[in-house]
């Protein structure tokens, strides 16, 4: 289950990082991380929900989803995706984020296990896509792309 605290967080930096054109987009923070569910949907696959505390004192942006690759010493473990997420501006707000992860090929739930007992993210990165749209004109912005994301640095912020 920390594995998931730890893609909350990440996925909240990640949202963070695409949003460089907002002015205080710096003081946005991530004030809690809290797990409401998760439930395995197949042997390869599960559906979740992260709780994420979110303060914005910037202005309100959408995040229409998010895929992203979860790595470990290089080998795929995870693949996973978001429904769209609405951040309020000028606001602190606990938000429900439902995720989809998928296992990789490859790989298997006890490599997953694995890595969440060992209760250090060394060595585990991301690939993350994000498809964001801030509320002016209405205008889409292209994807935003982050390659080999340290998640250790980013949970450590």
């Amino acid at each position: 289950m920390k594995v998931f605290k730890h893609i909350g967080i990440f996925l909240v930096a990640a949202l963070v990082a695409s949003s460089c054109g907002m002015s205080k987009v710096k003081e946005i923070a991530l004030t809690s991380v809290g797990i409401q569910y998760v439930v395995p949907t197949s042997a390869r696959s599960m559906d979740a929900k992260l709780k994420l505390g979110i303060n914005n004192p910037s202005r309100s942006f959408a995040v229409q989803e998010v895929k992203g690759t979860v790595r470990y010493k290089d080998k795929e473990l995870a693949h996973f995706v978001t429904g769209p997420m609405e951040l309020e501006g000028k606001t602190e707000k606990t938000y429900d984020l439902p995720c989809t992860i998928f296992l990789a090929e490859g790989a298997s739930l006890l490599d997953i296990l694995i890595v969440a007992s060992q209760r250090n993210l060394n060595e585990l990165k991301a690939d993350v896509d994000i498809q964001a749209a801030l509320k002016k004109n209405g205008v889409l912005r292209a994807p935003f792309r982050f390659r080999d994301l340290d998640l250790k640095e980013l949970t450590e912020r």
